[in-house]
């Protein structure tokens, strides 16, 4: 996982007060708690007195409580209360539990993957998904790395294969571009626009980014780094993933569907058959991406790309940038492919 980002992990509606859930993410146990106040903790599974799994102990006011012998852990992380040593005794420093930085937003749980900051940059999300929309979630896990799972996403090339009975009909097998921008919003953001132009091959040879005119119209697909994916199909309907990374093999897939209809009834309609169209199109993409191999992707993995993988080249480049250069991506500081309207061509891929 790229370090120094924030990550949406889950969603808060998956944590009640009062009981503690454990999960497994970035490829860490993890327990996520409410204290009386209903402010959310996330910290590792595991007290540091024997191991034992805190996500399985009780919530006492603003502690969890570790079930094997009572010891108490605030939201810091700090012990509180070592019953065997008695009500007024302080408990050892040492006694900690690691606690990670968390945000709650747009009905999401971010934890911050990487060092402490003193301010700390914005969550990452899509500015028109305002408060117009509501939305309806279909949660699903699939057996591959997250890189490969958001690679599938900005992939415009299987269309017409993977989805030729859904979104891919029309047996529009050219690729022409496709056209890929990447953005910078603030300092650290890095944001992937792809405008798609997929059509039928009449013996036509498709056109490179470079010939095609810059677009005066919003993109189709956005992709906000690290983990979060915007389908822009229509001014009011929209697809939205999170890819929350369970370990190296493994990720949970937050599919949401937005619109804007708030009439209660039409409402869990839409919503209903918009989530079982998202289930359909998810489902097709699945079969297919769990058998890749290996299952992180990377720039140097064996695979030949094509002209129409320019968007994913555009990731692996940046994700390999981000990854190498870590302590690079703090506030102050900018990354290199973070420049407004930046552009890339991908003239020497092969043909």
């Amino acid at each position: 996982m790229i370090p120094n980002q924030w990550y949406a992990i889950l969603e808060s509606n998956e944590i009640k007060k009062g009981h503690p859930i454990g999960v497994t993410r970035m490829a860490e146990k993890l327990v996520a708690w409410r204290d009386s106040a209903g402010k959310l903790t996330v910290m590792a599974d595991k007290c540091p007195h024997r191991g034992v799994a805190l996500s399985i102990g009780k919530i006492k006011t603003d502690c969890i409580q570790c079930p094997f012998h009572g010891f108490e852990y605030a939201t810091s992380g700090e012990c509180t209360l070592i019953p065997a040593n008695g009500k007024d005794a302080r408990p050892p420093k040492a006694m900690q539990v690691k606690t990670y930085p968390t945000r709650e937003a747009h009905g999401f749980v971010y934890i911050w993957w990487g060092e402490p900051l003193e301010s700390y940059p914005p969550l990452p999300y899509f500015e028109a998904l305002d408060e117009r929309f509501v939305y309806a979630t279909l949660r699903d896990h699939w057996n591959t790395h997250y890189s490969r799972a958001i690679e599938n996403q900005l992939d415009v090339v299987h269309l017409p294969f993977v989805h030729r009975t859904t979104i891919g009909a029309g047996n529009k097998t050219l690729v022409n571009g496709p056209l890929t921008h990447i953005k910078s919003l603030y300092p650290g953001d890095n944001l992937l626009e792809l405008w798609v132009y997929n059509e039928v091959d009449t013996g036509q040879k498709p056109l490179k980014p470079s010939q095609i005119t810059e677009p005066q119209r919003r993109p189709f697909l956005q992709f906000r780094f690290p983990n979060v994916w915007h389908n822009w199909i229509a001014n009011d309907v929209r697809v939205f993933v999170a890819f929350a990374p369970i370990d190296h093999e493994n990720t949970m897939m937050y599919l949401r569907y937005y619109y804007t209809n708030k009439t209660p009834i039409l409402r869990q309609i839409i919503g209903f058959f918009g989530s079982i169209a998202n289930l359909v199109i998810e489902r097709q993409d699945k079969w297919v991406v769990v058998t890749q191999q290996p299952k992180r992707a990377d720039l140097d993995i064996g695979e030949t790309l094509i002209q129409g993988d320019g968007p994913i080249i555009a990731y692996r480049k940046i994700r390999r940038e981000l990854m190498e250069n870590t302590h690079k991506f703090g506030m102050e500081n900018t990354h290199k492919f973070g420049m407004e309207n930046t552009h890339i061509g991908m003239e020497k891929t092969q043909p």
